[in-house]
């Protein structure tokens, strides 16, 4: 990877990646924690992470804000009640319609997937991890209707099933998280592909489900964010607790994130890697840092200045502001400019 150059210690500190998977590496060592000058936001997905991310940011608790949650892409290993055998579980997922062709790729995959844990088993754990840690964030979760699942997924290259989760299962697995988050006023890093009517239907149930002011108690970062300029802009206008992160690593593919930034409003726009290696976060997320400032005309700070000029403040700072008000919540529909 070419090295990005990076501004000064001072600069990084006031830095927060919003998104990004270390516990997802084979090993984080002592010195790469020691080198990391940024925050990090830690996300789990599956459940062999929940507890990777809790003794992370138990090890690093200045430098890490633990993110506990179900990611759609293992949905699929969630049943939403107690009463069911791992092979019914799995044909009802998969083989609603008993087709041959689908009974045998299952019948070739189930061997090795495993028992599927309840929905309220992990909404316990939530619970608890959430009473741990009171800064912690609800995520990764959200909604995929492209994803396919894998014969092996930490095989490389992966060999794909014809197999999909369900929306409505996803859908079912997602809002009792969320609801979760709601009830303790947590934030939210939500994961969309190939799903924005669904999640736009998602956002109107969740503020009709928990009235608008607790829905925007709670801050909800729509992360690598793949939406039209368009539909981003309406989200914005419906929903003042709705945020915008992009990573150069999974947005920079299409030029469309530029059109993102853009639009994107200038106080709720964030940044992050969305990478798996700690080492690199910070320099991915500094990428991103460079090309907001680009695009919205903000200077970039190289030193930190306490007393610099508050109507001169770069792009640095003002993510910094972003992610206080992120942090935050309480939300309103009152207009704010800068």
């Amino acid at each position: 990877m070419p090295s990005i150059e990076l501004p000064s210690s001072e600069v990084l500190q006031h830095l927060v990646d919003v998104h990004c998977h270390p516990t997802d590496a084979p090993l984080i060592s002592s010195e790469s924690m020691h080198n990391l000058d940024i925050t990090i936001c830690a996300m789990s997905s599956k459940a062999s992470d929940q507890r990777l991310v809790y003794k992370l940011a138990k090890s690093y608790p200045q430098k890490v804000v633990p993110c506990f949650g179900y990611h759609p892409w293992f949905s699929h290993l969630i049943c939403l009640r107690g009463d069911i055998s791992k092979e019914d579980h799995y044909r009802e997922l998969f083989c609603p319609t008993q087709n041959d062709e689908d009974l045998q790729v299952l019948n070739t995959l189930i061997e090795d997937l495993p028992d599927p844990i309840t929905l309220d088993s992990i909404i316990t754990e939530l619970r608890s991890n959430f009473h741990e840690f009171p800064n912690a964030m609800l995520g990764e979760v959200g909604l995929d209707r492209a994803f396919r699942i894998p014969y092996d997924y930490n095989a490389s290259p992966r060999k794909l099933t014809p197999f999909t989760v369900p929306l409505k299962h996803q859908e079912m697995i997602l809002q009792v998280q969320m609801d979760l988050a709601v009830e303790l006023g947590r934030n939210i890093s939500l994961h969309s592909v190939k799903s924005h009517q669904p999640t736009m239907e998602l956002l109107a149930r969740m503020e009709s489900k928990h009235g608008t002011d607790r829905w925007n108690g709670v801050s909800l970062d729509l992360h690598s964010c793949g939406f039209s300029p368009e539909m981003l802009k309406d989200i914005q206008r419906r929903y003042p607790n709705t945020f915008l992160s992009l990573s150069t690593v999974i947005n920079g593919r299409s030029p469309n994130h530029l059109s993102l930034i853009k639009v994107c409003d200038p106080l709720r726009i964030l940044v992050e890697s969305d990478y798996n290696d700690v080492d690199y976060c910070t320099e991915q997320t500094w990428d991103m840092v460079r090309t907001v400032a680009d695009i919205k005309g903000w200077s970039i700070e190289t030193e930190w200045n306490s007393e610099d000029d508050s109507s001169q403040r770069g792009v640095v700072r003002r993510l910094e502001e972003n992610w206080v008000r992120f942090k935050s919540g309480n939300h309103t529909r009152k207009k704010q400019t800068r």
